[in-house]
């Protein structure tokens, strides 16, 4: 009886014995297993997984009052930019992402931007002699968005002869405010009826220098 007993009580044994590879291959499986409970239980503490706060509006809000709101609701502020409006106190934050009211895991840093004190200021390089497609495309890649054109006579058309601000020719590399209001002074080419006025003049001129010969 004492060998039979001990018989099935060493199975277990025997089996190892006989099957080491699989019994390390089912050691191995529940490891794992056990450590991918074990992070994702971790992951959850370290996350806070199920808890969320609550975005609050900071718009209208000077930088400084944004910070303290958003540390008291348990969310981090950074500055991500500044834009010029003059419709808006200077200092207050215009825009926010995320948005008012979304829900976010706590320590979300939420972007801010607020009104700059100024309006940028922009270089306006050299246009002349450039064709208006080319100087409209330079003005709007440097961030100015109100532009018209002005033509007046010249002997080639679309050719840009300046850019004027205000009714003030500018020089290259004056500095303008970004929501200024632009001119492009381009030449309208010569049409018949300027090729005719032309002729006419330097027929007069003839003339009259004829007439002084004779005189």
């Amino acid at each position: 009886m004492e060998d039979k007993t001990d018989k099935k009580t060493n199975k277990p044994v025997d089996f190892i014995k006989k099957h080491p590879i699989l019994f390390n291959l089912l050691l191995i499986v529940l490891v794992g297993c056990g450590i991918i409970w074990l992070t994702l239980v971790a992951l959850d503490v370290w996350t806070g997984h199920g808890e969320y706060r609550v975005v609050p509006d900071m718009k209208g809000l000077s930088y400084e009052q944004a910070v303290k709101a958003l540390d008291e609701a348990g969310l981090r502020a950074e500055l991500s930019d500044s834009i010029y409006d003059s419709s808006t106190r200077p200092g207050t934050v215009l825009e926010q992402s995320p948005k008012v009211n979304a829900k976010v895991k706590p320590n979300r840093t939420v972007y801010l931007t607020i009104n700059a004190f100024s309006p940028r200021m922009i270089s306006v390089p050299s246009l002349t002699d450039m064709s208006l497609r080319q100087a409209r495309s330079t003005l709007e890649g440097l961030g100015f968005e109100k532009i018209r054109e002005l033509y007046v006579p010249s002997e080639y058309k679309d050719l840009v002869l300046g850019v004027r601000f205000n009714g003030i020719e500018l020089d290259p590399g004056a500095r303008v405010p970004a929501s200024a209001s632009l001119t492009i002074v381009v030449g309208e080419g010569i049409t018949e009826e300027s090729s005719d006025t032309i002729v006419d003049m330097a027929v007069a001129d003839d003339t009259e220098a004829e007439v002084l010969d004779l005189d």
